[in-house]
């Protein structure tokens, strides 16, 4: 018999709004100082960053996620001003596909992302450290790109004299080594001011400037301009406030600015056309207005996949043997379908964003048909189930990695960028079984085996080796993730 009451649905739902440190749509509020980086801002706000950035993909129902925040907000209060504390709450669709492309297979996964050589083509690492603030902040500022110039008495007077309209900051001290507090300063002011450190052995250029006490900033504004020393506490606040009496410092969005003059300075705009140095305000001075008729590109026709593969030995003479490099790999079915479609209409199109002189595609990418009995096992050993999907994998080095995005062209560009760099995590391959039956003979068994390399670990933006990567121990497994990444993650 019905009786009146609160449903279990609504128990739950209590329940869940009791939880401290629990919000709706997102484990970090508005006043957290864990920034809150989405699909949408994730370039700007990281990749094309001059900072340093540690980045937690997480979901809120997560307990792993819920037992991190604390130690990760002090991590972020510790390093502000240092580098930037961020997290991806990856249980939203529209950061699905970002997720995705980092090849996130459980929560909490943290990595440290820094600028590399290249304007937005960071250098991403896994943090697979201890879950404490301590651990997290030693680790990230290990990973801080130094910009600060070590002079000593032999190249002091060509220091000086070189660029001399440019403002310098000078600061004596007595470590060899360069703080993070130093770094940080000049990834405020870089391209601004130019900052450099002294030690105090260096008794030719501590003379010049008549440094006793230890440590001593001085800043040079430029020119004729006599130089300052700087008497506060050695603190960012103090440093930057003392420093911005010569330039600003540069905004968050530094990187950005910094291409922005560039392109303006390559690429003059057009007199009609506003001036402005904010990222927001260039894109807005390029984009086709109601009356100007945008100006179609000139189209090309997508590229034809690699091929098509049918059965599990040609499979494995062309992506699974010791001698294969990466392969993208769409299973479908061979009567396709709808979503079957859409898949290998994504992949044609990646082609397009390669293109050069002559379209070409990174790696092979191959249509494999799962109708046959040895391909569906193969399936079964990488533990999916979808009548799609679509990884790459790596015979050669032995690790393979599941696409998790919509099969959009963009998602599936971005994610086929981060494999030709060498970024996100990969599975380790598993033993694949496949069954030969040769002519008069009764079917066998036989065991694909793959060659596993050592790990080489290389720069995003260069021309790298492979590598294979696990995801980091404790992290709480998504719902999509599958049996055979779990066991590369052990609970606390």
């Amino acid at each position: 018999m019905y009786t009146s009451g609160p449903t279990i649905t609504t128990i739950a739902l209590s329940l869940l709004a009791a939880l401290p440190n629990v919000q709706a749509g997102g484990l970090y509020t508005k006043n957290s100082p864990v920034i809150q980086v989405d699909a949408k801002n994730y370039d700007r706000l990281v990749a094309k960053s001059n900072y340093t950035s540690v980045v937690e993909f997480y979901a809120p129902w997560c307990g792993h996620c819920q037992n991190l925040k604390p130690a990760y907000e002090k991590a972020a209060k510790n390093l502000d001003g240092l580098a930037r504390v961020a997290a991806v709450n990856c249980d939203e669709d529209e950061n699905k596909p970002l997720c995705g492309q980092f090849g996130i297979q459980g929560f909490p996964t943290l990595k440290i992302v820094r600028p590399g050589k290249k304007y937005g083509k960071p250098v991403v690492e896994d943090y697979n450290g201890p879950r404490s603030a301590k651990e997290i902040v030693s680790a990230t500022v290990d990973k801080i790109n130094n910009h600060v110039r070590k002079v000593t008495d032999k190249d002091v007077e060509d220091f000086l004299s070189k660029n001399n309209d440019t403002a310098k900051a000078i600061l004596f001290t007595e470590k060899g080594t360069t703080s993070a507090l130093l770094k940080s300063i000049a990834i405020d002011y870089l391209d601004v001011i130019q900052v450099a450190q002294i030690r105090n052995k260096e008794s030719k250029a501590n003379e010049i400037f008549g440094i006793e006490n230890y440590p001593s900033l001085v800043l040079l504004p430029g020119g004729d301009k006599p130089s300052v020393l700087y008497d506060g506490e050695l603190k960012k606040e103090g440093m930057v406030k003392f420093l911005s009496q010569v330039a600003e410092p540069n905004p968050v969005t530094g990187a950005e600015k910094a291409k922005v003059k560039k392109d303006k300075k390559e690429k003059p705009a057009k007199k009609a056309e506003p001036k402005s140095e904010e990222p927001e305000a260039a894109e807005a001075s390029t984009a086709p207005s109601e009356s100007t008729p945008e100006a179609k590109p000139a189209t090309k026709e997508p590229l034809a996949l690699t091929g098509v593969i049918d059965n599990a030995i040609e499979l494995t003479k062309a992506c699974l043997n010791p001698k294969a490099g990466t392969c993208v790999l769409a299973f479908v079915p061979k009567e396709h379908g709808e979503d079957a479609e859409k898949a290998l209409e994504g992949l044609r199109g990646v082609g397009i964003k390669y293109d050069g002189p002559v379209a070409r595609r990174v790696f092979p990418f191959y249509e494999v048909q799962t109708d046959d009995a040895n391909v569906a096992s193969m399936l079964e050993s990488f533990h999916l189930e979808n009548k799609v999907e679509i990884i790459a994998i790596n015979g050669k080095r032995g690790w393979w990695r599941l696409y998790e995005g919509d099969h959009s062209h963009d998602s599936l560009m971005a994610w086929i960028d981060v494999i030709r760099l060498n970024e996100g995590g990969k599975r380790k391959l598993p033993e694949i079984k496949i069954f030969v039956q040769e002519e008069n003979d009764p079917i066998t068994e036989g065991t694909v085996e793959v060659k596993i390399e050592e790990e080489v670990k290389v720069e995003a933006g260069e021309a790298e080796p492979e590598s294979t990567s696990t995801s980091w121990q404790g992290a709480e497994p998504t719902p999509e993730a599958t049996e055979a990444a779990e066991h590369e993650r052990d609970e606390l």
